[in-house]
């Protein structure tokens, strides 16, 4: 059976774009296959979240997986992706629902592995949630709007580093594959898109709670050009810095990632 090409697909089901659900989608497949080619070695189970049209979905089943599930909060992606799962019945799973909501980290059986173009408007809300369960999956190939992007991989001491920075890092290794245009998906957005990878750690840099240490960062970064003798001031801060040895009259980007778990540690877990 030869599968129609994405544009035919869309044609064929009159699918309309919704832009409220941050869909922006690739018709590229050279695009694609790039992103699954440096998503290798793959795992047996690989999550893909919105998929759509199902450009990046053709270029993971090509490399024959052991199980694809596809998460879309769009109804309509069950008819985009008819065709791809009459071929591909035994290794393509189709759910429709949020993926923002759903226990991605449950899905087929470990090693499990993301790869995905993130919707714009909830992606950094996804990745936030995946990184509390970071120990289920072995890798993530993530697409973000370049400027999220940047964000998570930011070092100490950069405008861009902030919460996610810190949280993610602590967590995991994370590099910067490539850029692609805003030029590559329709609709067109007004930003360029970067991939990136995250490569959970075995264990976490640091000994601490997830939870403080999210809890440590948003104090911290909620007043980011502030020193951290003011922005911490929920906390005793002046006895925890003279503690650890942290000059107060630093600002949180100024800080390193032990720097800010130790910090979390003494200030809600002693």
């Amino acid at each position: 059976m030869q599968i129609p090409t994405i544009k035919e697909i869309l044609k064929k089901n009159k699918i309309k774009i919704h832009k409220s659900l941050g869909q922006n989608f690739i018709f590229d497949q050279n695009l694609t296959d790039k992103i699954v080619s440096k998503s290798k070695p793959l795992c047996n189970t690989i999550i893909e979240i919105g998929p759509g049209p199902g450009c990046l979905t053709r270029s993971i089943l090509k490399e024959k997986p052991e199980k694809l599930f596809v998460i879309d909060i769009d109804e309509q992606s069950e008819k985009m992706l008819s065709d791809l799962k009459l071929i591909y019945d035994d290794k393509l799973n189709i759910i429709i629902g949020d993926a923002l909501k759903f226990p991605i980290w449950e899905l087929g059986s470990f090693p499990r592995q993301v790869i995905a173009n993130l919707p714009y408007n909830t992606g950094t809300k996804m990745l936030t949630e995946w990184l509390k369960h970071i120990n289920c999956f072995e890798c993530m190939t993530l697409m973000f709007q370049k400027e999220v992007a940047d964000r998570i991989l930011a070092k100490p001491g950069s405008k861009n580093y902030g919460r996610l920075s810190v949280i993610t890092n602590w967590l995991a290794k994370t590099s910067k594959l490539f850029d692609i245009p805003n030029s590559a998906f329709i609709p067109k957005p007004k930003v360029n898109s970067t991939v990136i990878q995250i490569r959970p750690y075995k264990k976490p840099l640091y000994d601490v709670s997830f939870h403080s240490l999210e809890k440590i960062t948003k104090i911290a970064f909620s007043q980011r050009r502030k020193m951290i003798k003011t922005s911490l001031k929920e906390i005793n801060r002046y006895k925890i810095l003279d503690d650890l040895n942290i000059l107060p009259s630093l600002r949180p980007e100024q800080l390193s990632i032990n720097d800010f778990c130790k910090i979390a540690k003494k200030a809600f877990e002693n």
